[in-house]
């Protein structure tokens, strides 16, 4: 690691969509590796705190405006990214907890009504209505893997908001419900041995993306594996990650070997809410 130094701060002028230029917030320069991590993770959960959608909380799909996606686009899986910066941000004193749990309950009640397909959430949703914006033509409906992403996020949150107040109990059980009622079974496709990662209303399995290989996908297998209501067979844990290779070190070298399951993940390893951790709508 590089010796600390005093950081300097410099004026960045950045041209403006007018066509002047304009002068933003000092900003250090010279900053050591820790300064520097720490002002990576400030500017990271300021993106998912600061512009996520004022209405329901989630992270918006981007920043700049397309003709096909708006500010008005939240993303469900970055929204789970966005989770875990924010339990980051309570843990380095950066945000209070209470107003994160706030933040987690807005986010919580507005899933709840929103869209979804046997449990399953789309890619896009629009952050006022609730309602699905397709990702492409086909893609109209449930989305396994992003739903994945966001519920590996509210699973932390779980885990991490865990006094016993009536803020803390109520968020617990709201991000039970969610994680209970997605049928994974459902995406095996009629029982098959592979999940795949599409289904929608409206065109059914037409995309026909099976989930396979040693990837960020896999998440989607370990919480399939260990859902308290709709899991997956053993038989469908297994075989999908056939054929993909992984690194592994031997000898101070690194070979290419051919994995024919995911890393073993215990059904106990994902915690499950308590009785006392049920309350009302």
């Amino acid at each position: 690691m590089r010796p600390k130094t005093n950081a300097k701060p410099r004026k960045d002028v950045r041209s403006h969509p007018s066509g002047k230029g304009r002068s933003t917030a000092s900003r250090p320069v010279d900053l050591d590796d820790d300064a520097l991590l720490d002002l990576v993770q400030r500017q990271t959960l300021r993106y998912f705190w600061d512009f996520a959608h004022p209405a329901c909380g989630l992270a918006r799909e981007r920043s700049n405006v397309r003709p096909e996606y708006g500010l008005e686009t939240v993303t469900t899986g970055g929204s789970g990214f966005g989770i875990m910066a924010i339990i980051v941000g309570v843990s380095r004193g950066w945000i209070g907890r209470a107003e994160a749990v706030e933040r987690l309950l807005t986010m919580v009640r507005f899933l709840r009504r929103a869209d979804s397909y046997h449990g399953v959430l789309p890619h896009f949703l629009h952050g006022e209505t609730g309602r699905t914006i397709p990702f492409s033509r086909k893609d109209d409906g449930g989305d396994l893997v992003e739903t994945s992403f966001l519920l590996a996020g509210l699973l932390c949150a779980r885990q991490y908001f865990d006094r016993e107040d009536d803020a803390e109990n109520a968020l617990r059980a709201r991000i039970g419900w969610l994680w209970e009622e997605a049928e994974w079974s459902w995406h095996t496709r009629d029982r098959s041995n592979v999940l795949y990662w599409h289904w929608s209303p409206n065109n059914g399995w037409s995309m026909n993306a099976e989930i396979r290989g040693w990837n960020e996908c896999l998440l989607t297998y370990v919480l399939a594996a260990s859902a308290p209501r709709y899991p997956i067979d053993a038989d469908v844990y297994h075989p999908p990650a056939a054929g993909s290779s992984r690194l592994r070190r031997a000898n101070d070298s690194v070979t290419a070997v051919e994995e024919t399951s995911p890393p073993v993940m215990p059904v106990s390893a994902v915690p499950r809410p308590a009785p006392s951790q049920r309350v009302a709508t």
